[in-house]
């Protein structure tokens, strides 16, 4: 899908939340307080990487450029012949968990006392395991509490200045 727009146009944007495995077969599942099996959205083994990686490398072969974002993007896979340019958006947590109820509790109707549960629960223990890390391994670290539209410059100018 396209979506942000690059110095040479709109480039495409893969979401990682799109990846995740949907049958029981893979991913990591665990059981709810109820008892029913919930995928662990916190892990990175729940997410099809393969698949996001020949997506991203077919729509390297359509564009100059691919968007791959989420929590787990640092680990799909490029050909070693694509440039890699691996950037850490750096939101503080507070500010991570308020735009996730908007997104997903104002926006998609999902139970906020479900959010809030698995956010203090695991995803805060997720992110510091499987995200935080991949901080010091980017190209370029940016702040995501800016305007998006500076963001994004700041990113292209780096990635084009190297």
């Amino acid at each position: 899908m396209l979506g942000e727009v690059g110095p040479a146009g709109p480039v495409p944007v893969l979401h990682g939340d799109d990846y995740y495995f949907q049958d029981r077969d893979h991913g990591v599942w665990t059981p709810d307080e109820a008892g029913v099996p919930r995928l662990d959205v916190g892990d990175p083994r729940s997410v099809d990487l393969a698949r996001l990686g020949r997506d991203a490398e077919a729509a390297l072969g359509r564009a100059g450029a691919v968007v791959v974002e989420g929590l787990f993007a640092r680990q799909v896979a490029v050909p070693a012949s694509v440039p890699r340019f691996d950037v850490f958006v750096d939101l503080a947590a507070d500010l991570r968990l308020a735009r996730k109820i908007r997104r997903k509790c104002l926006r998609d109707g999902f139970p906020l006392d479900v959010l809030l549960r698995n956010y203090l629960l695991y995803r805060r223990d997720a992110h510091d395991k499987h995200v935080e890390p991949v901080r010091h391994d980017c190209d370029l670290v940016v702040s995501g509490d800016g305007d998006p539209h500076e963001v994004a410059r700041q990113v292209w100018a780096a990635a084009l200045g190297r």
